[in-house]
């Protein structure tokens, strides 16, 4: 990995290396290390999540500019419209961001269950649509009937024919005779025989969730056409899955819609005037090139829909639909970045002053041949020193097996060969060997994180999805240690484990000296949802970085992590017999006089007001 741990590859010129930091690529251009300072100043300690308001509107803006451009250039009548799926990220602070910084853009919300739909109702813009996916009941129907005369401009997919025939009831309960017949649009979700690929693939194809078959979606219409609400009928939709890597299953997912379309203008189905192809628009978060996530460009992308849906309309001699996409991971993924600082290093031992070498007469001689190796080695030989070490190690090994040599002489082996391969692995640096990566995970670094992988990486634990990993500073210095980074969760899988064919390195560093962070990337969808409270770790410190129009920033919003009271409150324990329970066992004890009752108390109630994550292990003063 280069210096700049593949910034060029995820990071969309959002962020720049300068001197030793990685900042900002906006405004003053801040350095991530500067803002967590600033806010850990404040008090805050722990994890971080900092959240860059103007990340989101540069993706809105780069993909409502994507079709435009793309409308342009075909000649395209229909038009672009653009939603917002909520669960990709609900929380509050990305959401109010997120339509503040969409002004002027109509752009909308897309809700999938009645706790979304009421966001939805309250958030969006008069104007600007709102779309109610995936299983519905009544209820739910009847809050869309309930924004659609609130002058929302509403769309409610049907994913089967209960929900059709839902709709209808509660269209006459809410249109009966004497009122103004106000009601959402409707549109009907198709199950395409094309689906996509990769983990996601299964939201697509004939066994997908959700979507009318062919059978089904004509059924649909006869039913809308019996009761007059043909004129309803206004979106076709589809979704082929997540984080589409390659461009071609879209295409041919679009053909497949766009002539179903086409039929259904062609029965009858006048104000059916939209066509929405759902999300999985892909995010790149590969720091090495060979394992890119994604294969195309937004352009072909916009450029692709475009195309498509233009070149069906004009065979069928129909009019050419407006374009509705739900890419949430697109949008939200980039605004937010997760910054830990590592609370502890293991597998440090393996120090020059660690060595135990006695006299040169009382050392084995494959001991006394090992430190030779590692005082002459040079990038000349460092390969066949290399395997010199690795072969007296197995020997050495195997005189301590027959009692030949002591503990000492074992530690000494451990050690010297582990300076040798680390010392190879440098100056053999440029070769990209399979040896050198068995190598590197030999002597991996185990770098302790004060974070949760269960609660703010969710999809790395359950899909094992890569997320950019980088530290914020020393960025000027070469890191040469494989890493593997452990969280405080109390489970094995709390990993992300050293990767030989996507190395991360980092930095020698001494805790007990210098505060070390490393900044999660791309966190900003689904993760947060996502995210469990394992061990009740709880969601992040997070903070909002915003910039005014002269470029400079400002901490504008911080939310602190729940204390350890409020997440046993949101479980349902009974915290004031918690509460008391803790009092009485102080108070009540015999053990202590009254004073230290006194001071016991004052402490308690000090650890009960602050979160789980941990402030330190290591002793640094005034750091922590």
């Amino acid at each position: 990995m280069k210096r700049d741990y593949g910034l060029s590859i995820w990071g969309e010129e959002n962020f720049v290396i300068e001197g030793e930091t990685v900042n900002v690529n906006y405004g003053t251009h801040p350095s991530l290390l500067e803002i967590t300072r600033q806010v850990r100043e404040r008090g805050y300690k722990g994890p971080l999540l900092l959240r860059f308001p103007h990340l989101i509107r540069k993706q809105i803006d780069t993909l409502f500019d994507a079709f435009e451009r793309a409308r342009e250039e075909f000649g395209y009548q229909g038009k672009f419209r653009a939603v917002f799926p909520l669960k990709v990220n609900q929380y509050p602070q990305f959401v109010e961001s997120l339509i503040e910084v969409s002004n002027g853009r109509k752009y909308g919300l897309e809700a999938g269950s009645k706790a979304e739909l009421i966001i939805a109702m309250a958030k969006t813009p008069l104007g600007a649509p709102i779309t109610v996916n995936g299983f519905k009941d009544k209820e739910m129907i009847a809050l869309a009937f309930i924004a659609a005369k609130s002058g929302h401009n509403i769309t409610v997919t049907i994913e089967g024919l209960g929900e059709l025939e839902t709709i209808i009831e509660v269209h006459r309960e809410f249109n009966g005779t004497g009122t103004t017949a106000i009601a959402p649009k409707i549109g009907m979700r198709i199950r395409l025989h094309s689906s996509g690929i990769g983990i996601w693939a299964k939201s697509g194809g004939y066994s997908s969730k959700f979507g009318l078959t062919s059978t089904e979606l004509l059924e649909a219409y006869e039913m809308l056409r019996r009761e007059e609400l043909i004129g309803s009928l206004a979106m076709i939709h589809f979704h082929i899955g997540s984080q589409m890597g390659e461009i071609g299953p879209l295409k041919k997912a679009l053909r497949e819609a766009g002539n179903i379309y086409a039929e259904l203008k062609r029965r009858g189905a006048e104000n059916l005037r939209a066509i929405n192809i759902g999300g999985g628009l892909a995010v790149e978060y590969s720091q090495h090139q060979p394992n890119a996530n994604r294969n195309y460009s937004i352009k072909e992308f916009a450029n692709d829909v475009v195309f498509a849906m233009q070149e069906i309309s004009r065979q069928k001699r129909v009019e050419e639909p407006d374009i509705f996409t739900e890419s949430g991971r697109f949008v939200a993924a980039g605004h937010a970045v997760l910054i830990a600082p590592v609370l502890e290093l293991f597998s440090q031992e393996y120090h020059e002053r660690s060595l135990r070498i006695k006299t040169s007469d009382d050392n084995p001689p494959l001991i006394r041949e090992l430190h030779d190796l590692y005082r002459a080695m040079n990038r000349n030989n460092a390969r066949e020193y290399l395997h010199d070490a690795l072969d007296h190690m197995e020997s050495l090994l195997t005189l301590f097996d027959l009692g030949y040599i002591d503990l000492e002489d074992r530690s000494n082996t451990e050690i010297l060969v582990n300076l040798i391969v680390k010392k190879a692995i440098l100056l053999l640096d440029a070769e990209d060997s399979d040896e050198l990566k068995r190598l590197q995970n030999r002597i991996q670094e185990k770098y302790l994180v004060n974070f949760s992988i269960f609660q703010s990486l969710p999809d790395f634990w359950g899909l094992r999805q890569h997320f950019p990993v980088m530290p914020l500073h020393r960025l000027d210095q070469r890191p040469t240690r494989p890493a593997s980074i452990w969280d405080i969760t109390c489970d094995s899988d709390g990993e992300i484990p050293f990767d030989p064919d996507a190395p991360l390195l980092l930095h020698d560093i001494d805790v007990e000296e210098e505060e070390y962070f490393l900044g999660f990337f791309l966190t900003g969808a689904y993760q947060e949802v996502l995210g469990m409270r394992h061990n009740l770790f709880t969601h992040p410190t997070e903070a909002v970085v915003d910039f005014n129009e002269n470029g400079e920033w400002d901490i504008v919003g911080i939310v602190e992590a729940q204390n350890l009271m409020d997440v046993l409150e949101d479980l349902d324990y009974d915290t004031g017999s918690i509460d008391r329970a803790l009092k009485s066992n102080i108070e009540d004890s015999g053990r202590i006089d009254e004073s230290e009752k006194r001071d016991l108390l004052g402490q308690l109630y000090l650890f009960l007001s602050e979160n789980s994550y941990l402030k330190t292990i290591q002793s640094r003063e005034g750091k922590e």
